[in-house]
């Protein structure tokens, strides 16, 4: 049965960042064809099946009450849920089961990869993956309505910072660990956004389909966890093919745990760049909203928490961050979100020798690699706690309020 396509799904194909357009053109990846637009835009109207009906069953008992069981079964798995209600059962049933195609060593592979890029991944994942998202007017629909303006670009990197340090930790993605906890919080927080701004009366669902559905999903997962481990290398980070080959990996798990459809996991490193290369040339266009959303986040270091010289490190971090920015984006997409045309890229070109050094250092010397997955994994933290302080991050904090929906 034909699916209805939002209005938002273009005719054809977008055109898509530069740098994956390059890489796909490399590989051999093709526009989408027919078959393949046809279901990116029907999946726009698809949301989480499992997790939506779990989340009905959790509305309709009440969600103060079966939250908490939700909680319970999250950390210490459902067999600890005393009476643990049919629905709740089912669902965990499921997700505490690992795939058979799953390989525990890859995913260790992409985990320790992922860690290597320390800071300067995280400044790719925040600048551009995250940053460069709202030229995508599509996710902007939602995030507006869940507060994102008043609660902060800040808080929201934060959250989805603390969310890949727990993926990528050591041991984060076994069952109960802590990344596999945060990924179905985050897949919990999901459904629960689709409920509160689907059932909004301003949300126009023949235009903008279901809010977070599977297309959009699919480009943010890739994005989030591909998309800088290959974007960091232009600052030097080096990884060998088989740890990219092992980050898609990690990126299929994920994704299966986040909910996204069988046909949006990446099977190998190159498939992960066909699927980032095909959801991207289907999101819609920048509109007001990317500059709303981008434009308060270039100031966000203004805020950051220094020990010292707080004044000077914070206008420094400024302009560093954007350098980073338009470095990767370019001038079309920097205009489009509402920032200055061109800032030239003076922090990628001083990292790029340091980390080129480093990252031939990990493979030549003994130890090198596990002393690099340490350091990056340093630089993590106090990345986190130059952004939000002593405090921490908590997942979801930011969309919290959904949860009464």
């Amino acid at each position: 049965m034909e699916r209805r396509i939002p209005a938002r799904h273009p005719e054809r194909p977008r055109p898509v960042p530069v740098a994956i357009s390059a890489m796909a053109h490399l590989m051999g990846i093709r526009k989408p064809n027919a078959e393949q637009w046809q279901r990116l835009g029907e999946r726009l109207n698809v949301g989480d099946e499992p997790m939506d009906r779990l989340v009905a069953w959790m509305a309709e008992a009440g969600i103060r009450e079966t939250r908490p069981l939700f909680d319970k079964a999250l950390a210490e798995g459902i067999d600890a849920v005393p009476d643990a209600p049919e629905p709740l059962r089912e669902f965990f049933a499921v997700y505490e089961q690992v795939p058979s195609w799953v390989d525990p060593e890859k995913l260790r592979r992409g985990q320790r990869a992922l860690r290597r890029g320390g800071a300067d991944g995280m400044y790719v994942a925040r600048d551009v993956s995250l940053l460069g998202g709202y030229q995508f007017s599509g996710f902007n629909k939602t995030l507006l309505r869940t507060g994102a303006l008043e609660k902060g670009s800040n808080k929201r990197f934060a959250e989805t910072m603390q969310w890949a340090m727990d993926v990528i930790s050591e041991g984060g993605l076994q069952v109960h660990g802590a990344g596999y906890r945060s990924t179905l919080r985050v897949r919990l927080i999901h459904s629960l956004v689709r409920r509160h701004v689907g059932a909004m009366p301003d949300w126009r669902a023949d235009e903008w389909g279901v809010p977070v559905n599977q297309t959009d999903m699919a480009a943010t997962m890739v994005g989030a966890l591909v998309a800088p481990a290959v974007g960091v290398a232009a600052m030097g980070v080096i990884l060998r093919p088989k740890d990219y080959e092992a980050v898609a990996h990690l990126t299929r798990y994920v994704g299966w745990l986040m909910g996204v459809e069988d046909e949006w996991l990446p099977r190998d490193f190159r498939d992960s760049i066909r699927v980032l290369y095909h959801t991207l040339s289907a999101l819609a266009e920048p509109d007001e909203s990317s500059k709303q959303l981008a434009m308060p986040m270039i100031d966000d270091p203004l805020g950051w928490h220094y020990d010292s010289l707080a004044g000077l490190r914070r206008r420094l971090a400024r302009a560093q961050h954007l350098s980073i920015t338009s470095g990767f984006l370019g001038p079309r997409t920097m205009r489009a979100l509402g920032l200055p045309a061109f800032v030239p890229p003076w922090y990628p070109v001083l990292r790029l020798p340091i980390n080129l050094a480093r990252s031939i250092s990990a493979v030549t010397r003994p130890g090198g690699l596990r002393r690099a997955t340490e350091r990056g994994e340093r630089e993590h933290k106090a990345l986190m706690r130059t952004i939000i302080g002593d405090e921490g991050a908590t997942i979801g904090e930011s969309a919290e309020h959904v949860s009464a929906a």
